[in-house]
């Protein structure tokens, strides 16, 4: 209940909908109930007319069901007497498609209000998805599977959708119809009802029973769809391993096992599913006949109350009441999977970020000083420390570089400048300002990053280089390309800087991913640039043009540079040498050749010296 309850709350604020709602449903249910209860009139018309009385007294007003139903059998009486039982019946059938016409406007009005309101919640719902993940720190996305939040975003929002938005005409309209038609059947018959309802709590508890295995099995079923998505996620991105080492079949029957487990789970929930609808019919069906019998037995004994028409509007008014209650059931069933959806959705929503701004943070209006590593220390995990009581400083202007062996924590030491992370001890001062002091949006906006991995989005060109920028102008996006050596290329392609570069850049070369990448850091003129192994993955040419868009990138900034091929930082201010989590050697390239240390032997190993 707290879960539908808070999935009902995106769509505040409510006045915007439930009273329009509420009245004309209210509407459709009075005149459905009359519609019904002409059945009465029609009928005596049909088949004992002479029973009609001769004369009538037009009644005084009262709101009441007694009321309404006086006047319409003072009119009836006025069109049979001066015009006969045709007409009588002919104003009977008016009267019942007006109440039809009616109930059904008012019907359809109230579902387009439910319409903006489902879709009003999905939208809102989706919103706060996306603001979420975006918000998220990279360390969340480092130990969730992909492919189940993919499968949250998309089938989990899909199946709160259908399962719960669109039940909510079943769940706040329905129990008025049964309100509306239990009424009906109290008025005419209170002893006969009573006993009806005795039966029902046996329903429920039946139905019940079932919505609650059917909960479980949904639990299973979008826990299997994420690993459905998971594997089509990585066929997808590792398509070429998959066929460099010929692995299709390995890969399908990894994904037969989970789709096959996928089908068995969910072939056990829909069976449930779709026993509540005919289990709660017949379940209706049987009561019916016992109501029948019952009828029967104290029409017997003349104590109905009832005559046949009557008895036959009793008999439409609880049939109209089963239709609602099984429609209640069936919701019911498709609510508990949607609700476990929601749950997986809200595990999005009510994720923790621990980057956490300070209650009062400061705002850095610029870079005048110094970044320094003061004493930090810093672990993934309890069993093992990545980084160990760093000491490091980046002034002003310089160009400070980070190298050693792969794994040894150069990567997350750029990780932690921009709080990606936030270390376990020690500090690291931006102007001798802790960086945890500082607004994430001020910190982050003096800096300038560009990974090994060209991260690209599937847009133009032009919007990539731009990319989280206003008030852009396309000269200064030619001017950064041209720094960034990528203008050439960029014009000899389809539609120039118009040029789609699908997802991921996939339609460039590495080195000119690279390049755009660049490319919109030159764009953001950040004074601090961090370069995680920015040419590593490139080719020679690539990386001669790379390195000299980079060389560019860096003059008069303050630079903080990750490298593996050590040709690339060989002028750097400071070179700074990582190992095991600990600096072992500092000072700049002639310096530590000199000293024969574990850089020396880095320069060997690469031919460079």
């Amino acid at each position: 209940m707290k879960s539908f309850l808070r999935l009902l709350a995106y769509a505040k604020p409510y006045r915007r909908f439930w009273p329009g709602y509420l009245v004309l449903s209210i509407f459709s249910v009075i005149f459905g109930v009359v519609n019904y209860a002409l059945i009465d009139p029609l009928l005596t018309v049909l088949f004992q007319s002479d029973t009609i009385e001769s004369e009538a007294v037009m009644p005084q007003f009262a709101m009441s069901a007694g009321y309404f139903q006086d006047l319409f059998q003072y009119y009836l009486v006025q069109v049979k007497n001066y015009s006969g039982t045709l007409y009588a019946l002919l104003f009977v059938c008016i009267i019942i498609i007006l109440a039809s016409l009616i109930s059904n406007l008012t019907r359809y009005w109230s579902q387009r209000i439910l319409v903006n309101m489902r879709t009003y919640i999905m939208q809102n719902i989706r919103r706060d998805l996306f603001n979420k993940i975006s918000s998220l720190n990279v360390g969340y996305f480092h130990t969730k599977k992909k492919g189940d939040i993919l499968s949250s975003i998309s089938s989990d929002v899909t199946e709160v959708q259908n399962g719960v938005a669109n039940s909510f005409h079943v769940l706040f309209r329905e129990p008025l119809l049964i309100i509306g038609f239990l009424s009906g059947l109290f008025y005419m018959s209170p002893r006969l009802t009573l006993v009806t309802l005795l039966t029902l709590p046996f329903s429920a508890v039946i139905i019940g029973n079932i919505s609650r295995k059917l909960k479980r099995g949904a639990v299973e079923t979008q826990s299997l769809m994420g690993r459905i998505v998971s594997h089509f996620e990585e066929a997808i991105s590792g398509i070429r391993i998959i066929k460099a080492f010929n692995a299709q079949k390995f890969v399908n029957e990894n994904f037969e096992k989970t789709n096959y487990a996928h089908k068995e789970s969910s072939r056990s929930m829909f069976s449930r599913q779709e026993l509540a609808s005919p289990l709660s019919e017949f379940l209706g069906i049987s009561v019916a006949a016992a109501v029948l019998f019952y009828g029967g037995w104290l029409q017997i004994h003349g104590k109905l109350g009832l005559d046949m028409p009557a008895f036959v509007v009793y008999i439409g008014f609880y049939w109209r009441v089963l239709e609602p209650a099984k429609a209640i059931a069936s919701a019911y069933a498709s609510i508990q999977r949607g609700l476990v959806s929601g749950n997986r959705l809200f595990d999005i929503l009510d994720a923790e970020n621990p980057i956490k701004e300070a209650e009062h943070p400061k705002e850095l209006k610029g870079f005048n000083e110094s970044i320094e590593f003061k004493d930090v220390c810093f672990s993934y995990n309890p069993d093992r420390e990545v980084l160990s009581h760093i000491n490091l400083t980046v002034p002003k202007g310089k160009m400070v570089a980070v190298v050693g062996p792969s794994g040894g924590g150069k990567s997350t030491m750029a990780d932690l400048i921009p709080r990606f992370y936030d270390i376990n001890s020690g500090a690291i001062l931006v102007d001798g300002n802790d960086i945890r002091d500082c607004s994430l949006s001020s910190l982050i906006s003096l800096m300038g990053i560009v990974t090994q991995e060209a991260i690209l989005f599937n847009d133009t060109v032009y919007n990539n280089i731009a990319f989280g920028m206003e008030n852009v102008t396309e000269d200064e996006v030619v001017a950064a390309a041209k720094i960034a050596n990528a203008h050439e290329f960029i014009l000899q392609m389809p539609e120039g800087y118009a040029t789609n570069i699908g997802d991921r850049g996939g339609k460039l070369s590495g080195g000119q991913r690279q390049r755009i990448a660049i490319a919109r850091a030159v764009l953001k003129n950040p004074p601090v640039l961090i370069l995680d192994e920015a040419t590593s993955a490139l080719d020679t040419e690539s990386e001669r043009l790379v390195q000299d868009a980079l060389t560019k990138l860096m003059k008069n900034r303050t630079s903080l540079v990750i490298a593996h091929r050590l040709s690339t930082i060989q002028h750097a201010d400071e070179i700074n040498v990582l190992q095991a989590g600990k600096i072992v050697e500092r000072g700049n390239h002639e310096e530590l050749i000199a000293k024969g240390g574990v850089y020396s032997h880095l320069c060997q190993l690469q031919q460079f010296n």
